[in-house]
């Protein structure tokens, strides 16, 4: 097993690590829309928080050489499901032609009050 950890991506707020990878896989922890260098979540609504969440996963797959190309699975997490569509929009842009498997779950909170947490598995 092993343990990745960068400072372009906000810093485990409890006891998890940012990723962990492991037979030739690499799972991720959920992320939310906290900026790395201030450890405050952005300014704005569900698209602006939908692109951090994005930044931060591309920035622990390429902590492990990895890129959102090797993404398998993904799993979003939604404060209000109304907010679907524009989460989607981000989310489709940034996957561009590649789309792995996803569930998309809505809840009942999140850390920090977020919008949206993402948490993805990617291939190595």
């Amino acid at each position: 097993m092993e343990i990745i950890s960068t400072p372009d991506a906000p810093k485990a707020i409890g006891p998890y690590s940012q990723g962990i990878a492991m037979h030739g896989f690499l799972f991720t922890a959920g992320q939310i829309a906290l900026d790395p260098a201030t450890m405050e979540v952005v300014a704005g609504g569900i698209t602006e928080q939908t692109e951090r969440v994005m930044q931060n996963l591309q920035n622990v797959l390429a902590a492990a050489g990895l890129s959102l190309a090797n993404v398998v699975k993904t799993t979003v997490f939604l404060q209000d499901m109304a907010e679907f569509a524009p989460m989607n929009e981000v989310y489709a842009r940034f996957f561009g032609p590649h789309r792995p498997a996803r569930s998309t779950v809505g809840v009942g909170g999140l850390p920090r009050g977020v919008r949206v947490e993402i948490e993805v598995i990617a291939a190595r």
